[in-house]
Parts: C-alpha cells; sequence; structure tokens
C-alpha cells in the first residue's frame, strides 16, 4: 500500500531537507484530520491501509530527519482529543495504540527485537497470546469496592470522555464484580455484530432515520450519546481483553489475566490462543483469516501479546505504543462486481474525483455500490509518474472489476477480469471541462489531479468551500452542517453562496416574507438558535479563520503555524498582500517560517492574489472580530532559539501545557535528541531519550528545574 502516499513516489532517501519537511507537514495535516475523523467523529474519511501507509511514510520521514518527530507529530499520537459535548476523565494508565505488522517477515522482526531487549537467545522459550483485533470502540471500565463507577473512551490516550450512564446500558459489561481487586480497570472494545447491525438499519431505514455506513461506526456512535435511553435501544457487545490500573494483579500471565476476566463475568474472545514464538502465531493467524467471514461480527487483523506480564513490565513502553504487543492486519478484502458507471465528482479545491458506480457486492460484511477510481491516469492503468499499474489494464464502463477494501468505508478497484470485459466497452475519456460549470479542467505538470479553474463560479467548489467552512475544525457553527449548507446554497430568498452570507443570514431573514422558521427543518425556536449559533462564532482565533478559508495544502496544523507567526489578522492580511511569489523580503519571510514549503506558501499568497477569492475573503472578515493569537515571548526567555526535548512523565503539567509553554517562550520542542538539541527535561520513567542526551552531552533536567528555569 505504499503507493497510496501522498508521496509522488521519491524514496524518502532522495529527499533534502526542505522538501521532507513539507511532504511532513502534508502528510501530518492528512493524517491528524483522519484521527479526528476516524476516533472523534465516528466518520472514517480514509482507509485502513491508506492510513497505515501515510503513518509508515511519517515515520520513515522521520528516522532521516529526526528533529520533524516532535512531541506533536501524529506517530507519537494515539487516537484524538476527546469531544468538547462528553465529560472528561484523565486515565489512570494511558491507553494506547499498538504497533502494525503486515507480514510474515514483520513478525520474525518483532520477535527478534523482543528477544533482543531481554536478551534472550533463539531457543529461550518465550509465548505469546494471540486474539481477534475487535473492530470497535475502545472502552475502560473502572471498578471500585465491585461497583462499576467510571466508564471512558480511549480519546487521546491520556484523557478520554466519560460514558458511564451508556455503559451501564450494556449487557456484555456486569454492574458489579465478585472477587475483584478492590480497584481494577478493565478494557476492551464495544461492538456490534453483523445481525444486530442489520437489523439496526433495517429499523432505522423504516422510521427514516439516518443509517449506518458499518457495524464499527454504529457502535461508536451508539456508545456516545448524549441520551443514554439511545445507547441502551442500541444492540451494543463488549469483549474485555486488558486492564489498567489494578489494586492487585489478576494472574501472572495475559492468559491467565483474560481467564480471570471471564470468571469475573466479562465476555472475552473464546479464540485467544496461547502460542510458541511465531510459526504457531502465523498458522493462529491464517485460521482467523480463513473464520473471519463466519465470526459474525467485524476484525481487522489479529494481536499477538507477550504472555509473560512480568517480561510485559520490563519491555514497557514507546511513546505511543507498548513494545510488549504487535497487531498482525488482515490484507484488503475482495470481491469482484460490474463496473455500471463513471461519475465525476469536483472537490472545494477544484479537484475532479472519479468515483466508480458499481452493481452492490458485500465486501467484507459491508455494501459496497461506489469506489474511489482516485484519478485519470488510475482508469488508464498507470501510475501518476507513467509507470505501469494492472499490467497495463484500463478501466472501463462495463468491465467486471475486483473491488477491495481495508476494514474502512472507502473501497478501491483492484483488478479488471478483460475476459469478462464487453465487446462494447471503449476506454473512459476523462473530461477537459468541469461537468458543474463548464470551466476548463486543466491539470497541472506534476499533479495527478485535474482541477476545474472556475474557482468560486462554480457551484460544486463553493459547495464544499462552505462546508470545510462550517466543520468541526474551522468555525463549527452548531446547526450549520453539510445538509444545511446544501440547502442554504439553492435557497432563492435566503442563499448563502459565500462565508460572509452566513453572517448576514440574520439580517436578510429579518426583511423576508418567508422566514426561516417556515423552512422545512426549522422553527421559531430552531432558527433562533441558528442565528445565536452564528453570532457566537464572529469572536473567532485566528489559527480557525485561516483554516476556514479552505485554501489548498493549508490544514489546520500549517494554519496553527501562519498564526503563531504573524500573530494577527492585519499582520497575516498584510503581509500576503504584500508578497510576491519566489520573490521579495515578505516571500522569504514566509518561506524561514518552520514547517512552511513553497508549494504551501505560493497557495496561500495565490489566493490573496486573486480578485474574487480575495473580496470573498475581505467581505468576510468584515463581520468579524479575528481574535489574535500571541507571538511567541522570546525577549528575555531563557529558551528562546533552542531545541527542547521532554521525555519521562511530566507530574506537574501534561506534556500538552508544557509544549505550548515551551512554544511560547520561543522554544522549538522536538520528539527526539539529537546533536541539534540544546535541553531535555526528563520525569520519571525516562528511557532512551535520557540516555541519548548523556551519551551526546547534551543538557539534562528534571521538570522542577526546567520550571524553575522558565520561572515558574
Amino acid at each position: 500500500m505504499a503507493a497510496e502516499t501522498d508521496t509522488k513516489g521519491l524514496p524518502v532517501d532522495a529527499l533534502d531537507e526542505g522538501a521532507a519537511r513539507a511532504e511532513w507537514v502534508r502528510i501530518a495535516a492528512r493524517v491528524a484530520r483522519a484521527n479526528t475523523a476516524y476516533h472523534g467523529e465516528d466518520a472514517p474519511e480514509i482507509s485502513d491501509a491508506k492510513y497505515d501507509a501515510l503513518k509508515r511514510r511519517l515515520q520513515a520521514i522521520e528516522a532521516r530527519f529526526p528533529d520533524l518527530a516532535g512531541a506533536d507529530s501524529p506517530t507519537r499520537q494515539v487516537g484524538t482529543a476527546p469531544s468538547e459535548t462528553f465529560a472528561k476523565t484523565r486515565h489512570a494508565v494511558r491507553m494506547l495504540s499498538l504497533e502494525n505488522a503486515f507480514t510474515a517477515e514483520d513478525i520474525a522482526e518483532f520477535d527478534d527485537r523482543i528477544r533482543r531487549y531481554l536478551n534472550l537467545g533463539p531457543d529461550a522459550p518465550l509465548t505469546y497470546t494471540a486474539e481477534p483485533k475487535i473492530d470497535g470502540l475502545s472502552l475502560s471500565l473502572r471498578y471500585e469496592g465491585g461497583r462499576l463507577t467510571l466508564a471512558a473512551t480511549r480519546g487521546d490516550g491520556e484523557t478520554g470522555e466519560v460514558v458511564t450512564a451508556n455503559a451501564r446500558t450494556i449487557a456484555d459489561i456486569p454492574k458489579t464484580l465478585t472477587g475483584a481487586p478492590e480497584v481494577l480497570e478493565v478494557r476492551g472494545e464495544v461492538y456490534m455484530s453483523h445481525a444486530d447491525f442489520a437489523a439496526l438499519n433495517e429499523r432505522q431505514a423504516a422510521k427514516g432515520a439516518k443509517t449506518f455506513a458499518n457495524p464499527r461506526n454504529a457502535a461508536a456512535g451508539s456508545l456516545r450519546q448524549l441520551d443514554a435511553a439511545i445507547t441502551a435501544a442500541r444492540p451494543l457487545r463488549f469483549f474485555a481483553y486488558a486492564w489498567g490500573e489494578f489494586s492487585a494483579p489478576l494472574a501472572a500471565t495475559q492468559m491467565g489475566a483474560v481467564e480471570r476476566l471471564a470468571a469475573l463475568g466479562f465476555q472475552t474472545n473464546p479464540l485467544t490462543t496461547l502460542c510458541d514464538g511465531p510459526a504457531e502465531l502465523l498458522a493462529v493467524y491464517t485460521r482467523i483469516e480463513q473464520m473471519r467471514a463466519t465470526l459474525g461480527y467485524d476484525i481487522d487483523g489479529v494481536v499477538y501479546k507477550v504472555n509473560d506480564l512480568e517480561l510485559q513490565r520490563r519491555l514497557g513502553f514507546r511513546s505511543t505504543t507498548p513494545r510488549w504487543a504487535i497487531a498482525h492486519k488482515f490484507p484488503a478484502e475482495l470481491a469482484w462486481t460490474r463496473l455500471e458507471a463513471i461519475d465525476i465528482q469536483v472537490g472545494r479545491t477544484g479537484a475532479l474525483s472519479p468515483v466508480a458506480r458499481l452493481v452492490p457486492v458485500t465486501v467484507g460484511g459491508v455494501v459496497v455500490s461506489n469506489a474511489t477510481l482516485h484519478n485519470e491516469d488510475y482508469i488508464a492503468g498507470r501510475s501518476a509518474s507513467g509507470e505501469v499499474i494492472r499490467d497495463g489494464k484500463d478501466i472501463r464502463i462495463g468491465d467486471w472489476v475486483q473491488v477491495y477494501r481495508a476494514g474502512d468505508v472507502i473501497p478501491k478497484i483492484a483488478d479488471v477480469d478483460l475476459a469478462e470485459r464487453p465487446a462494447e466497452a471503449v476506454p473512459y475519456v476523462f473530461p477537459v471541462t468541469c461537468p458543474e460549470c463548464g470551466s476548463d479542467a486543466l491539470r497541472e505538470e506534476g499533479d495527478a489531479v485535474r482541477r476545474c479553474t472556475g474557482g468560486l463560479i462554480c457551484p460544486a467548489q463553493a459547495v464544499e468551500k462552505l462546508k470545510h467552512f462550517v466543520s468541526r475544525g474551522a468555525f463549527d457553527i452548531e446547526g450549520l452542517g453539510a445538509k444545511q449548507i446544501e440547502m442554504f446554497f439553492a435557497d432563492p430568498l435566503l442563499p448563502i453562496r459565500e462565508p460572509a452570507d452566513i453572517f448576514s443570514l440574520e439580517a436578510r431573514d429579518a426583511g423576508n416574507l418567508t422566514k426561516l422558521k417556515n423552512r422545512d427543518g426549522f422553527g421559531d425556536k430552531s432558527a433562533k438558535n441558528l442565528f445565536q449559533a452564528i453570532e457566537e462564532k464572529r469572536k473567532i482565533p485566528l489559527n480557525r479563520l485561516i483554516f476556514a478559508l479552505g485554501i489548498r495544502h493549508v490544514g489546520d496544523t500549517s494554519a496553527a503555524l501562519l498564526a503563531r507567526h504573524y500573530g494577527s489578522w492585519p499582520a497575516f492580511e498584510g503581509a500576503m498582500t504584500a508578497a510576491n511569489v519566489g520573490e521579495g523580503p515578505e516571500w522569504a519571510e514566509f518561506m524561514a517560517i518552520d514547517g512552511v514549503g513553497a508549494v504551501l506558501a505560493a497557495s496561500v499568497v495565490n489566493a490573496f492574489h486573486q480578485a474574487a477569492e480575495r473580496a470573498s475573503i475581505d467581505r468576510l472578515v468584515a463581520e468579524l472580530d479575528v481574535q489574535d493569537v500571541a507571538k511567541p515571548r522570546t525577549e528575555g526567555s531563557p529558551v528562546a532559539g533552542k531545541t527542547v526535548v521532554f521525555t519521562g512523565t511530566l507530574e506537574k503539567m501534561t506534556r500538552a501545557e508544557a509544549k505550548a509553554r515551551a512554544e511560547a517562550l520561543g522554544a522549538k520542542v522536538a520528539g527526539s535528541v539529537s546533536v541539534k538539541t540544546d535541553l531535555v527535561v526528563a520525569g520519571p520513567g525516562a528511557g532512551s531519550k535520557a540516555k541519548d542526551a548523556e551519551r551526546l552531552g547534551v543538557e539534562l533536567i528534571d521538570e522542577d528545574a526546567w520550571l524553575r528555569l522558565i520561572g515558574g
């Protein structure tokens, strides 16, 4: 799946530092957005396979350029920030993710790595457990005195969402335990069976309610409800397989602890198996993969764990994953069906994206009727760099095609059976004009995508830009989502055609004979609530405004970089107005921002120099109170310009707080120690980074000394 990354195929070794940094920023933003969509919104936007490929590319870049591997890197984060909708709780023991493996060689390396770490010879006994990897939502259950006192989602691994009332409605979760330790946190996965999922969707469709794309989304959405009665009406299940804090150990081994959980009344997976070495692990993997279609619930791999809990303790953890466990992921699932049509969709940046319309087919328990075709090169049987794919077979309407998915909701076409190709099938001709507005659709040199040149006159781009504008990471206006944007865009009396129109909606409604409260989906109260929600968003932080503009290549991470550098809208707007691509002091200042590359910079500058887009931006800003973002306070700062690394457990502040304080004082926070590191702040549990600091002669201090250094 490496070909699915954002790269143009260049090996990491061929990238210079500037190109690597620009690519890192771009991919990091995509991975961060994917984390939010999957963990925070229960609506995955990219496949597991593509997500894994993007993270592997990031890891490869960071291995060559360690300074990029900061604490904010997606490779060092778990899940996403918990929703503001729910109460929060800090996990007593972090809920981590798992390292992924994809081949038998990966599993052999996993075993070798553990043996080297533990100084065990190749013939020394070392057993593992193997269990199905459930495709659901992670949940932690805290019992005190045998009573369930708290249930929380994983969140970002350190802080989760409190869903205790909802968890109490799940039949598989005991409300009380007999014979358990005084304090015990049981962890596992909330999921939904295939049969229950199908029945739920039938009930939803019958009453005209939203149906779910797959069991994982249904389970996650059902658990994360503000009304526990809704959760109670959903057929949720729970498998227990791990633990967090405890006052007394459950057993001496992983298998023994799982058996103890079963004895306490939890459902545990009956396919959990004790294995002696990689060969037996792979045998169990093959057996479970063959059983996958008959299990009745979704799994996306097999998890291997060192069985001896004392060895688990010695092996410990990396920043986001345990050393003693790994997830052996299944390859993408496959099915064959007929391609009925190819439609072209136009996105907010003008990209023409081909979509395959298929005779519906079930792939991995999900009914698939659409699949992405990537771009015109992919349809023609070649990569963006001109290399042959699928043995050069093109894709034609009427073809018998192989569809694959990797535990996600975005299927793809992998192959074509030429023996089944209809005689009348002809090569697909990709459009060179926009199907929405008729403008020329051009493909720039080096770009795999053809784009509409219509800009704001293209209704498809305008609608998608507006959807982005009101999305969660941007203005996040309650009551104004994608569905409402489409309605207002088409409304002849109260139209919203550009962002500024949102903030004049109430004034226009006041003089309108057909009030908003009379529209479908709105009443008097909901109309007032929408106007109030819009009014509350007139005050907006600079970084969110920059992200909301929907400028190509500008994600939330790069928007934050720009906001921190320029500090205020007048400073940012003035610099972009004065800048010329490739020349001048303003361009040089822009390019000097750590994390900004030429492609991103040119995209932003060009946006401010296009008359129609600039006029739209000016009309919007006239409606807003844009909040400044404090620039780093470098004057008199003892750490200004220095590179700082935090390691171990910080006891007086969170890692995010520590990073924010350091950056506010003009320091750069890195994720690994190198010769360029100036200072390492080590808390309890500091491991290899502290040793690296000592080896390289880097100054090493504790958290108290750090606080004294920065003034408390």
